[in-house]
């Protein structure tokens, strides 16, 4: 529920329960997490991950809390990043400036954090900030381009490999899909350890298991597809 955090919604435990009895594959929730007990919930209702953003940049040390309370392979960091100039040269809003400088942008940053779904520009580098939730114990990192987000063009290459190469977690590389190459140049190039996709298969462009043929003919291990329960 990407809108949950930005709506002040708590994500509906009802429809995870409901989702989590009929798919049988890693279910990932994510969208309105703001305390342990909300990762409680959700994982208890069926999650097998839980994912967060705007409270992990709120209060970081619920990233820690978590993975210490229920391990870091359940903890997933969501990161949307965007560039700090825009295509055409322009420069956009760098937003606050956060309280850890540390993770702060600098002369030489060249992708901020936004949260509330993309809405709210952080002041945040996305690499030492990617650096630091995996620090703090996240699992994973489901990295999104927001410039690319939609347009059906690649993934931002340079972003998930900068990522990707700066962090020992798995990378989930998003935004941008529009054919079945560019799966394969997000894991080749982009040095991701996972792609996302929603536009190729959402409007029937290609099939999921097109996109696993097509990525184990150049090479790239998958699994098969599930073909449900006996």
């Amino acid at each position: 529920d990407i809108t949950a955090s930005s709506d002040s919604r708590d994500t509906m435990v009802d429809v995870v329960q409901r989702v989590s009895e009929q798919v049988f594959i890693p279910l990932t929730v994510g969208g309105g997490i703001r305390s342990v007990e909300d990762v409680r919930r959700m994982l208890k209702a069926g999650a097998d991950k839980v994912g967060m953003n705007t409270a992990a940049v709120n209060n970081p040390e619920l990233v820690h809390q978590a993975a210490a309370a229920f391990g870091n392979q359940c903890i997933v960091v969501a990161i949307d990043a965007k560039r700090v100039s825009s295509t055409d040269g322009e420069p956009t809003d760098r937003g606050p400036t956060p309280k850890a400088a540390d993770v702060a942008l600098d002369e030489d940053s060249q992708w901020q954090v936004y949260t509330h779904g993309g809405r709210t520009p952080t002041g945040l580098d996305a690499v030492k900030w990617a650096v630091r939730v995996v620090e703090l114990g996240a699992g994973e990192i489901l990295l999104t381009s927001m410039d690319e987000d939609g347009q059906l063009s690649g993934y931002d290459l340079a972003l998930t490999r900068t990522i990707s190469e700066a962090v020992p977690a798995p990378v989930i590389a998003s935004g941008g899909a529009g054919e079945l190459d560019h799966l394969y140049q997000a894991l080749d190039q982009g040095k991701a350890d996972a792609v996302l996709a929603a536009s190729i298969f959402h409007f029937g462009t290609f099939t999921i298991g097109q996109a696993k043929e097509y990525l184990r003919g150049k090479g790239i291990p998958v699994r098969p597809n599930y073909e449900g329960p006996d």
